[in-house]
């Protein structure tokens, strides 16, 4: 059975675990450097990404989960974990883990008490997602190599580029489990190729 970490350093840890293993997969909590090498696949969950990033300098996950990634394993980051993977945060000059060739905007949808729900169309995944949106950030421009899945309001909230899925909405809370099954194809695919 695939292993499919998610990163137990802050955020809805639980509800990915529960949602990757409604898709198929066996879900591990990621809280050690050494538990990456035990996994097909790392989900970055939301969360708020300043205290995230400093939380993966404290516990030196920063090189290791750029060498993961490097490597040819998939990462899904959703909300904040969209930010740590993009190479250009705005109104940063460094980005964070910079896998990911997009720019994002932090907190581009307001604050806490402005967070929504809608109903998007994911392309290849499904045509009536039930998105949450909690302080969401947006991807304002994609680069070369990454693809747009789905949009809100003219705003890019989902892309994807090779083996690196990203979302600016919560899919872990909500019963549709459709786009973590569409990243758990992604790690299937890529642990397929890379056993060649």
């Amino acid at each position: 059975m695939m292993k499919i970490g998610v990163l137990g350093l802050q955020g809805a840890v639980r509800e990915h675990v529960r949602s990757i293993e409604e898709s198929g997969a066996e879900g591990i909590v990621v809280k050690r450097i050494e538990q990456l090498d035990e996994i097909d696949g790392l989900i970055i969950p939301g969360g708020e990404s300043t205290t995230m990033r400093r939380l993966i300098d404290k516990y030196h996950f920063l090189e290791p989960l750029q060498a993961f990634g490097k490597s040819g394993k998939p990462i899904f980051g959703t909300c904040a974990g969209l930010i740590l993977l993009a190479t250009n945060v705005q109104g940063r000059d460094t980005s964070h883990l910079g896998l990911m060739n997009m720019k994002v905007e932090r907190n581009a949808f307001g604050r806490q008490r402005e967070s929504f729900e809608a109903e998007l169309e994911i392309k290849g995944v499904a045509d009536d997602f039930e998105a949450v949106f909690i302080r969401a950030p947006y991807i304002a421009e994609v680069g070369e190599g990454a693809s747009v899945l789905a949009q809100y309001q003219d705003k890019i909230v989902a892309a994807q580029e090779g083996h690196y899925l990203a979302c600016a909405f919560h899919p872990e809370l909500t019963d549709d489990h459709r786009l973590t099954a569409h990243f758990v194809k992604m790690v299937e695919e890529s642990k397929k190729s890379l056993a060649c």
